[in-house]
């Protein structure tokens, strides 16, 4: 690509291959962050718009700035681009022709809203929800046209996965698989000790691309694989003879996940829908329950639904019920033993396969934090993308259980606008307490 970065033959095939939207799925140490910084520079440097922009986007800010800032500029200085102005503070590269090239954490999606976009790479996607490139970037690039690539090793059937498949099936795509028995590029001792030293799951995802690897210290892994293998992820329809419970997790500048459940006899659980979004008001899920038209039963939210807000005064309970929901207020334990609670209670789920494809792919991805130090799982789950889905289901697998001697809202007295009180319907919450 240039006389500074010499590629090797996988990542020249690369360069000749990629199109408007290419998946790379390679093995650790292939040199896939090098191969696209590199593009990013070249098209930065080259470009003739003056206000060219690229974007370098990892799971976490951190990690953006850990590991690919200083490559970043290495390769600009080695590329003889002297004009290139770095700004720390916003691992921003600014190049004399106007260009820039800037580094962002896809923990905090709304920090690329309202840009616009000339070319994106997404590396280590596996470790990203799907909206982030969907609901956030996507639209970025519509206007100036803009690539992406989009890199990383499998970590399970997430992002990554869901991009891999689309990719393959679509011609006006590129994708591209790199396993470390194929590519010859790290040394045959090497692989062999890395095998003799590494568990046959870790090994086939990390050196042979596999996403069928099970999630190192997955909490719920085992037992979604269980589900879907005994057929209970499927199409599931909405039964109207049945009350539809939901479970929220609720954030303010983070996500807000909604699952809506369905207790069937025997104490089958229907999972019959799932919701997420972020940086919502709680009218605008209010207005997402409303549009389903559901039959509601009970609502469940977590603890600190309680706690009033400096700005306003008020808790979002209060809030909540001036909009029409009164929530069942989960009790406050130990996550721990919220985990344990969501083991029992998965065995007799049923889930729809694609309506709840979000929430589905968070259970199985949530996992324990790893010790580097002390080179072994932690006590405590990582926070990530997966949370706010699973948290939210931990609700309601400790709500509903603490109050199920509750008498269940029989469907008749459901029959009018659960939401008339966002109508002006001031009998809304008396007729919901009788």
């Amino acid at each position: 690509m240039n006389e500074c970065y010499v590629p090797r033959t996988h990542q020249a095939e690369i360069e000749r291959n990629l199109r408007r939207f290419s998946v790379l799925v390679c093995h650790r140490r292939f040199g896939k962050t090098v191969l696209c910084v590199n593009r990013l520079v070249e098209c930065a440097a080259n470009s003739a718009r003056p206000d060219w922009r690229g974007a370098y986007i990892a799971p976490l800010y951190r990690q953006a700035k850990a590991v690919v800032w200083d490559i970043l500029k290495h390769h600009c200085r080695m590329r003889g681009e002297s004009g290139v102005k770095f700004h720390e503070g916003e691992l921003r590269a600014d190049f004399a022709n106007g260009a820039r090239i800037r580094l962002f954490g896809a923990n905090n999606p709304d920090s690329l809203r309202g840009l616009y976009l000339d070319g994106v790479v997404f590396d280590e996607v596996a470790q990203m929800p799907y909206r982030v490139w969907s609901e956030v970037v996507r639209p970025a690039l519509s206007d100036r046209r803009g690539w992406a690539v989009f890199i990383g090793t499998p970590r399970g059937r997430n992002a990554l996965y869901r991009l891999w498949n689309m990719a393959r099936n679509d011609p006006d795509w590129f994708a591209a698989m790199y396993r470390a028995s194929e590519t010859g590029v790290l040394d045959p001792g090497e692989l062999d000790a890395a095998r003799r030293e590494m568990s046959p799951e870790e090994f086939d995802q990390e050196f042979e691309c596999s996403f069928s690897a099970a999630v190192q210290g997955a909490y719920f892994g085992r037992l979604v694989a269980e589900a879907e293998k005994q057929g209970r992820i499927c199409a599931l329809p909405h039964d109207p003879d049945l009350p539809v419970h939901t479970a929220w997790d609720l954030g303010m500048s983070d996500s807000t996940a909604i699952w809506f459940v369905q207790m069937g006899p025997g104490g089958e659980c229907r999972v019959i829908d799932y919701y997420e979004a972020q940086g919502m008001g709680l009218d605008h899920y209010v207005r997402e329950l409303q549009a389903r038209e559901y039959a509601y039963g009970r609502h469940i939210a977590p603890h600190d639904i309680r706690v009033r807000e400096l700005g306003t005064g008020k808790s979002r309970l209060e809030v909540a019920r001036s909009l029409g929901i009164r929530f069942d207020v989960c009790p406050n334990i130990p996550v721990q033993d919220g985990i344990n609670a969501v083991r029992s209670l998965l065995p007799r789920c049923w889930f729809d396969e694609k309506r709840c494809q979000a929430g589905l792919e968070a259970l199985r991805h949530y996992r324990r934090s790893f010790n580097e130090r002390a080179g072994d799982f932690g006590a405590r789950p990582v926070h990530d993308w997966t949370s706010h889905a699973v948290d939210a289901f931990r609700y309601f697998a400790v709500g509903f259980r603490q109050q199920t001697d509750r008498p269940r809202p029989c469907r008749a007295e459901n029959r009018y606008d659960p939401f008339e009180r966002l109508a002006g319907r001031d009998d809304y919450a008396g007729r919901q307490r009788s």
